[in-house]
């Protein structure tokens, strides 16, 4: 499984030029901070409790951030993979600390750079900050609209727009994570997957 660095950044490259192109020694800044990282299936990476120390970008597997209530139950918030950007971006962002889990689900390769390496780029080329700022803009916007179908869709409306825009899901998630990422049981998502024709 493992990915040789030029050729991770030739990924990070191609998703970071469709948010911002970066120019010659912006790029090779921002790229410098980066190393490869690897880790197992069902790893915690990141516990609540715990400052994140990473900004993560995906190139294989499949991850997950997930809030546990006081009953124990688990909440999936959102699953990542390649080619994003992952890990606990507001404990990141505000060096506090998580109120969540990030994990992985499958075994999984990342870049991964520092709090620090990504702020001191940034400071040095306001394009990289321009470049972030436009990227967490993009994923306000998705929290929002998520926010939208939690609050005012049904349980079936939330799994057709989840299969409208995701269809690929199905195949990478366990099912349960998926029920618990749409906000209903098991049982209910085996219904909609049995009776909805996609």
């Amino acid at each position: 499984m493992t990915v040789e660095l030029t050729e991770a950044l030739v990924h990070l490259r191609t998703s970071i030029h469709q948010i911002l192109p970066l120019a010659a020694q912006e790029w090779d800044d921002f790229a410098d901070i980066w190393q490869v990282f690897e880790a197992k299936r069902k790893v915690i990476l990141t516990a609540e409790g715990d400052t994140e120390k990473y900004v993560y970008f995906v190139l294989e597997g499949v991850q997950r951030a997930y809030a546990v209530g006081n009953d124990g139950r688990e909440a999936t918030l959102v699953f990542t993979y390649p080619y994003s950007f992952s890990g606990v971006a507001d404990s990141f962002l505000l060096q506090q600390p998580s109120r969540y889990f990030f994990e992985t689900l499958t075994p999984s390769v990342f870049l991964r750079a520092t709090f620090r390496q990504l702020d001191e780029t940034m400071l040095k080329h306001h394009a990289v900050e321009r470049m972030i700022r436009l990227a967490l803009s993009h994923t306000l916007a998705g929290v929002l609209a998520r926010q939208i179908e939690l609050q005012s869709f049904s349980a079936e409306q939330r799994f057709r727009a989840l299969m409208q825009r995701s269809p690929h899901i199905l195949h990478l998630v366990p099912h349960k994570y998926l029920a618990s990422y749409l906000g209903m049981d098991a049982t209910n998502f085996s219904k909609f997957l049995g009776n909805i024709r996609l």
